[in-house]
């Protein structure tokens, strides 16, 4: 009985472990994480998952580095969504899809676009954008 209670407790350990997709390393101004009906204050070090937002006030910025290295800054007055986010950190490959619903995005992209060019998208309001580079800056009016 106490083996099986060990198991579960850590297979609830091991899931939630497994949903970190990546932390936040700049924190600045206004700005929060909504995660499900959640609304959490964003700070250095916080875990992000997937199916997280990320929402910055006027004077709010947000650095965000994922496990395959890729990294994300989200502008002042902006609204980052993260729809998926799956990596394999031994062969590199996975899927990284985003939406931007306003504001501003800087991205250096990692591991995955490096495995897989095509495996990176960002949606806005008017457009999806596949990346093939390594930097690129989005903006939404």
């Amino acid at each position: 009985m106490r083996f099986t209670m060990a198991a579960v407790l850590l297979g609830f350990t091991a899931t939630a472990w497994a949903a970190d997709v990546g932390e936040v390393k700049v924190a600045r101004g206004a700005a929060h994480l909504e995660r499900g009906a959640e609304r959490l204050p964003v700070r250095v070090g916080m875990p992000v998952q997937q199916a997280d937002k990320l929402v910055t006030g006027a004077d709010g910025t947000v650095g965000v580095t994922f496990t395959d290295n890729s990294l994300l800054s989200v502008g002042p007055n902006s609204v980052l969504a993260i729809d998926q986010y799956v990596f394999d950190s031994t062969t590199h490959a996975g899927k990284f899809d985003s939406t931007l619903s306003k504001g501003t995005l800087a991205v250096i992209s990692g591991k995955i676009v490096k495995q897989s060019p095509d495996a990176m998208h960002v949606r806005t309001p008017s457009a999806i954008m596949g990346v093939r580079g390594t930097e690129f800056i989005v903006k939404v009016d």
